[in-house]
């Protein structure tokens, strides 16, 4: 069970580096103008959309499914809540897939100042997942 955490957690690692990125570049896109950069830009968010952080966040549920699977029945209401901020961090997953869309069609309409917040959500999610799972206070 050890290597299976173990997985979960390197994976895990690796969507979030997908997710502290990717809203950064679309900061840097949404404040571009010349066709150079937005085209870089472009492929910058697809690879690291598709090529790092959604096989990162699969393998991370994939792994985190395995362990819950070994856990579920002593588990508290500590794995619920994780639970919760999982879902909503697939949610923000699936948010910033239709963001790189909206930029690769030239259709955003989202300013840097609203992206540079919308940066900030994962870290919020990270630090209460990391308490909830070291202290599982419920």
């Amino acid at each position: 069970m050890l290597l299976v955490k173990s997985l979960h957690l390197i994976f895990m690692v690796t969507w979030f580096a997908g997710l502290f990125y990717l809203p950064r570049l679309f900061v840097y896109h949404a404040q571009a103008s010349d066709p150079t950069s937005l085209e870089r830009f472009k492929l910058m968010e697809r690879k690291l959309f598709w090529g790092i952080a959604t096989p990162g966040g699969v393998l991370t549920l994939v792994f985190g499914m395995w362990l819950w699977l070994g856990w579920f029945p002593g588990a508290g209401g500590w794995l619920h809540a994780k639970l919760a901020l999982v879902a909503l961090l697939a949610g923000y997953h699936v948010w910033c897939g239709k963001l790189m869309m909206d930029f690769r069609r030239e259709r955003n309409t989202c300013s840097h100042v609203w992206l540079r917040w919308f940066n900030e959500f994962p870290v919020v999610v990270l630090i209460s997942i990391i308490l909830l799972a070291v202290f599982k206070p419920l």
